[in-house]
């Protein structure tokens, strides 16, 4: 079977790259709304693109009734955000963080989760997430014709649950895949676990 993108319509073309790319890490992003409470989303049209400067990008579309999605409004309005990666016990929350709502209503006000602070940062993290970034707004970009909105974020620090982390005698961080457990983004309403990890040496 070959799929023509151009015989296809947006929604075909979505649906058709969500099942077809992946797995996608996920990106479980907490925003300030500005007015003490916090939204939390789930993203993954995600990765890294950058070491230096340490950048991470997210691929932000619109809310169904066209309007901007929170997150998008919140890094625009304040910069500061944190993006987590969940672990595969957290599938129904964030599939429940997805839900569409207005503007100011908090995710986590359904959601049995807590928040912890990050140190050194001026929001908190999710206590129950083993890795999570704070990042700082570096560029947002406009795409294509919806328009879609890539967001550069640049990473300020690292938190590791000391349970995924080492460190070795040369001061090199190594954080154990299997502990971490993280949650990928498949087609449609499934998702994937890390399964088997496999060691293949680089060339040298």
């Amino acid at each position: 079977m070959y799929l023509h993108f151009d015989q296809l319509s947006p929604s075909q073309r979505y649906f058709t790259m969500t099942q077809s790319i992946l797995p996608r890490p996920i990106a479980w992003v907490l925003s300030d709304n500005g007015d003490g409470s916090h939204n939390l989303a789930p993203f993954s049209y995600f990765n890294a693109v950058c070491s230096d400067p340490p950048l991470i990008m997210l691929s932000i579309g619109h809310k169904p009734d066209g309007s901007r999605k929170d997150t998008l409004v919140n890094i625009r309005e304040r910069e500061h955000f944190v993006v987590h990666i969940p672990h595969s016990k957290q599938a129904a929350q964030v599939t429940e963080s997805s839900r569409t709502l207005e503007h100011g209503v908090s995710e986590l006000d359904s959601l049995d989760m807590a928040l912890t602070e990050f140190e050194g940062f001026n929001l908190p993290r999710l206590a129950e997430c083993r890795l999570a970034f704070a990042c700082q707004r570096y560029q947002i970009q406009e795409l294509g014709n919806g328009p879609q909105f890539l967001v550069l974020g640049e990473i300020k620090q690292l938190y590791a649950s000391d349970d995924v982390a080492t460190v070795n005698d040369s001061g090199r961080l190594t954080l154990d895949a299997n502990a971490i457990d993280p949650l990928a983004r498949l087609g449609s309403s499934e998702y994937g676990t890390l399964g088997k990890v496999i060691d293949v040496p680089r060339p040298k």
